[in-house]
């Protein structure tokens, strides 16, 4: 599932295979901008905010695009098979002599003028793995509607950018408080813990092809240990044996510990 550390790796791996480069070839899937002919540019740079994608094109362009749920973008040799999904998925190519980028299942691909990316982005909250990270900010971002369950506050990408519900469990889960409680029910040192440990667990797992919260990422130990609580219904709690359990929050599921995490249980 695509959160900030994933989004931060695509960019990367984007960049590496697209910029300084010339465009021989460039097909947007999406009737908006299907007639858009970026052959002939130069990509200056691909980078991240959030969960968003922004491709930097000569002429003052830029390509942006979300992942959301289960968009991709794939990088490919020439003549390599494209195996990141059927073709009818696929939303946008940019193609150089060296390396061809698909993107699969884009649910956000849009072109737009660079000088106005921040219509795109400028909602943003600070980013976790990007230059402009404030912790205070984002702490207070966070608490500034103390009735608003904690889950969708993580959630909400106006407080802060890059977490996704995967991180918003397991965050949680890390400070011991369930995703419905109110966040200003919080403790002090617990809500600014929290926002410590968020920008940790991302930097750590921004480098990893396995993303971990528990520490354990050896391919030899089993996937259902790598985190505390995400995708662990009824199986038992890492911590304290209890079976985890799973329910839905603001259309979609969360999961969590009744004996580790203190607070409003769902219903």
């Amino acid at each position: 599932m695509p959160e900030g550390d994933t989004v931060l790796r695509t960019a990367r791996h984007l960049h590496t295979a697209l910029a300084d480069r010339v465009l021989t070839r460039s097909d947007l899937r999406v009737p908006r901008f299907a007639t858009a002919d970026l052959t002939g540019r130069t990509v200056l740079d691909v980078t991240s905010r959030g969960k968003h994608l922004l491709t930097r094109i000569e002429g003052g362009l830029t390509l942006h695009s979300h992942l959301r749920m289960d968009g991709a973008w794939r990088v490919y040799a020439p003549g390599e098979r494209w195996r990141g999904g059927p073709a009818h998925q696929i939303r946008a190519v940019l193609a150089n002599a060296d390396h061809t980028a698909v993107g699969y299942r884009l649910p956000v691909l849009e072109l737009l003028r660079t000088r106005d990316e921040e219509k795109v982005v400028g909602h943003l909250g600070p980013d976790l793995l990007g230059p402009d990270w404030n912790p205070d900010i984002a702490l207070r971002n966070l608490l500034s509607d103390p009735v608003r369950p904690l889950g969708e506050a993580l959630l909400d990408q106006r407080n802060l950018a890059g977490i996704g519900n995967v991180y918003k469990a397991e965050l949680c889960f890390l400070a011991r408080a369930t995703p419905w409680l109110p966040v200003g029910d919080l403790a002090a040192p617990t809500a600014a813990r929290l926002i410590t440990t968020a920008r940790q667990l991302l930097e750590t797992n921004r480098d990893r092809p396995i993303r971990t919260t528990t520490g354990t990422a050896s391919p030899g130990r089993p996937t259902r240990e790598r985190l505390w609580v995400y995708g662990r219904a009824h199986r038992p709690c890492l911590r304290c044996g209890t079976p985890i359990r799973a329910a839905d929050q603001d259309g979609r599921p969360t999961y969590w510990c009744p004996c580790c995490q203190s607070g409003p249980q769902a219903n």
